[in-house]
């Protein structure tokens, strides 16, 4: 019988974001597909380690347990190019981790983004990043896993129920057109412009419907109660902030907490905020927060042309 996720927040997920299959990639780049194929089948019954993102779905679907209501208010996916063949280990991987995950998509080695698409998927996370970009490209917020940051398995069981995310400002939330003047005619140009449109709305950018949605579950719950928290980290300062603070409040979503850092390093008060995630169009950013945090590198916006 047809069905339709109604108003959950949809995410779709790669399985190389989920589980570790370093192993795995290691024989598919020395030995080629056929020995990638045979050696998935062969250990199919031997769950995958957790990935980069897999605390993070793990606190999705934690999602669906919170509030009085019993309303399920999350959906993940699996988009993979793996076959079914090989996406057996996959999902016997996800009923071993107790991942109420029912749903996927196996290409068999094709790009998958467009059943983000199909899904109608609020956000998609991989390790592919030529699969993020035609996502992005199709109009639908995507990045590239790239933290060096593993769930431990052994507290996978004990999460903290807060689910903190942390976003950048400029080509993440918003769109680059700040960041295309910082760019290309330099800070004072940039502070000047900022100044002169501070009563005037940012464009969306990729992230802005994921936080959206954010917000929608965010409203199910008192603010004491909620169990998501959201950050903007941005290495914006004042006067440039005004203009972020009002884009928002147009916009009528709500943000926790904001870090104007003035260009500092954005590492540490990640740390400090203990951001489950945090979403970056800069790859020097991602690079240095991924040693910390799970880090997706969103490839949008003047600083990835």
């Amino acid at each position: 019988m047809p069905t339709s996720f109604g108003d959950k927040l949809v995410v779709a997920i790669s399985s190389t974001a989920l589980f570790d299959l370093q192993e795995s990639h290691r024989i598919f780049m020395e030995q080629g597909v056929q020995a990638y194929s045979t050696y998935q089948i062969e250990n199919e019954e031997r769950p995958l380690e957790p990935g980069a993102a897999f605390s993070l779905v793990k606190k999705l679907l934690a999602l669906n347990e919170q509030g009085s209501d019993s309303k399920p208010r999350v959906e993940v996916v699996l988009i993979s190019r793996n076959s079914a063949d090989t996406g057996l280990r996959i999902f016997n991987s996800i009923e071993a981790h107790n991942l109420t995950i029912t749903r996927a998509a196996f290409t068999g080695g094709r790009n998958p983004y467009q059943y983000v698409s199909a899904f109608n998927a609020h956000l998609f996370l991989s390790t592919n990043p030529e699969d993020v970009r035609k996502a992005l490209e199709s109009g639908f917020a995507a990045a590239t896993i790239v933290s060096k940051v593993k769930a431990d398995k052994s507290s996978t069981g004990n999460l903290r129920n807060e689910l903190k995310f942390a976003f950048d400002g400029d080509a993440v939330i918003f769109s680059d057109e700040a960041e295309k003047i910082y760019k290309n005619q330099g800070l004072d140009a940039f502070a000047k412009s900022e100044r002169a449109s501070a009563k005037s709305p940012l464009k969306g950018g990729p992230f802005k419907s994921f936080l959206a949605a954010l917000h929608q579950i965010q409203r199910d719950f008192s603010e004491q109660d909620c169990p998501i928290r959201t950050a903007l980290v941005t290495a914006r300062s004042a006067p440039a902030h005004e203009r972020v603070v009002r884009t928002l409040r147009s916009w009528d979503i709500r943000i926790d907490e904001a870090l104007f850092l003035g260009g500092l390093s954005k590492a540490e008060f990640l740390r400090a905020y203990e951001a489950d995630v945090f979403f970056d169009d800069q790859q020097f950013h991602c690079d240095s927060a991924g040693e910390l945090v799970a880090t997706g590198h969103v490839p949008h916006g003047v600083a990835n042309e």
